[in-house]
């Protein structure tokens, strides 16, 4: 964003992370990768946790209610997601609200995942999340956000190329 003054605006940076991924793959078939659910389960989340699946509704308004689960120092341990589709533009762009299942979650953020098609055919895969804060997002990044993110877009990757 420019102010007044014409100088950019750092607020947003300053609670958001961006992970970003070349796929060797055409977008159509990387967002498709996002738009089932099914396919979903099968790559997203960072390595060591795998996706259960409550309710799959993927389109504009719809949402996906999902644990990630995982053993943990010899327990089961299990972490719930709801992802709420604000907005899809196929081929080109996913906006949620991602959080907990909870009703009142403060630290719920938006997610924007956007699809860039190069010239040879591969795709740059954009994922930036804005959190509700400074301090929140100083969080996320200390246990291990970024990682994670690339962890996701890499199991993407491989999905991909199975």
């Amino acid at each position: 964003m420019i102010d007044r003054n014409n100088s950019i605006e750092t607020w947003s940076l300053d609670r958001e992370v961006v992970v970003v991924k070349l796929l060797n793959h055409p977008r159509e078939k990387v967002f498709a990768a996002w738009m089932d659910p099914d396919a979903l389960a099968q790559w997203y989340g960072p390595v060591g946790l795998n996706i259960e699946t409550h309710q799959a509704d993927i389109r504009e308004g719809g949402e996906w209610h999902f644990d990630m689960v995982g053993v943990f120092e010899g327990h089961e341990k299990r972490f719930g997601n709801l992802m709420r589709f604000l907005k899809i533009v196929p081929n080109e762009l996913i906006v949620v609200e991602y959080g907990t299942p909870g009703p009142s979650d403060p630290d719920r953020f938006r997610m924007t995942m956007t699809f860039d098609e190069q010239t040879d055919g591969k795709t740059v895969l954009t994922m930036r999340q804005l959190h509700p804060s400074r301090e929140r997002r100083q969080v996320v990044i200390g246990f291990g956000a970024v990682e994670y993110g690339l962890q996701t877009l890499d199991a993407l990757a491989a999905w991909l190329e199975g």
